[in-house]
Order: C-alpha cells, then sequence, then structure tokens
C-alpha cells in the first residue's frame, strides 16, 4: 500500500478551513500524521443537565489552569513536571490533567 505524503498547506492545517465548512483536519505532534474528520448529522436536541454541568466544570477548570499558567512560579513547576513525563503531548493538556481531580461534578473545588 502506498503512503501519502500530503503537501505542506495541508500539514500544518488544524481545526476547519473555514466557518462554514464541517471537515476538520489535526496533525499528530508525535508522529506528524494528519487525519481529517467530517461533523455528519450534529445533534439538534437541548443539552442535558449533566451536558451542561459538565461544560460549567470544564470552564472551571480551565480558568484555574489559565491562572496556574500566568503565574511564572507556579508555571515553571508545572512546565518542570511536564517535561519529566511522557503521556501528554502539551503543557495546557498536562496542567488541565494536573487541576481536574480538584474539581467535583459542578465544578467547585474540593481539593487543593
Amino acid at each position: 500500500m502506498a503512503e501519502i505524503k500530503p503537501m505542506v498547506l495541508i500539514e500544518s492545517m488544524k481545526k476547519k478551513v473555514c466557518g462554514h465548512s464541517d471537515v476538520y483536519f489535526r496533525t499528530n505532534k508525535q508522529t506528524g500524521k494528519v487525519t481529517t474528520g467530517k461533523l455528519c448529522n450534529p445533534s439538534e436536541k437541548e443539552p442535558s443537565v449533566a451536558q451542561v454541568a459538565a461544560k460549567k466544570r470544564f470552564a472551571k477548570v480551565q480558568a484555574a489552569v489559565r491562572a496556574v499558567l500566568a503565574d511564572s512560579t507556579e508555571k515553571a513547576k508545572m512546565e518542570a513536571e511536564y517535561k519529566a513525563q511522557h503521556q501528554f503531548g502539551s503543557l495546557l493538556g498536562y496542567a488541565m490533567h494536573k487541576l481536574s481531580p480538584n474539581y467535583d461534578a459542578e465544578g467547585n473545588v474540593i481539593g487543593g
């Protein structure tokens, strides 16, 4: 089977090509493999209570991550921990992983 080498433009793409497109591009940073996906039949139902709660929790965790990464001393500690591990491919992903257990299902802080 032949291996396809995408043109340079597609190698650097991520997310959507334009606002009304339903085709998404993603490049794996470790392997360099480009994948595409298409959003087919998106849900038109109202989100459930659990989905709304998960969205609120994610927003609170994301705000905490931004605050930690904005503080230079905390960011330096987090970067040192991030560089010592190999599971997460980005500092943001690692920070989300580290801070998520500190929040309950409703997004309230449960630990330090």
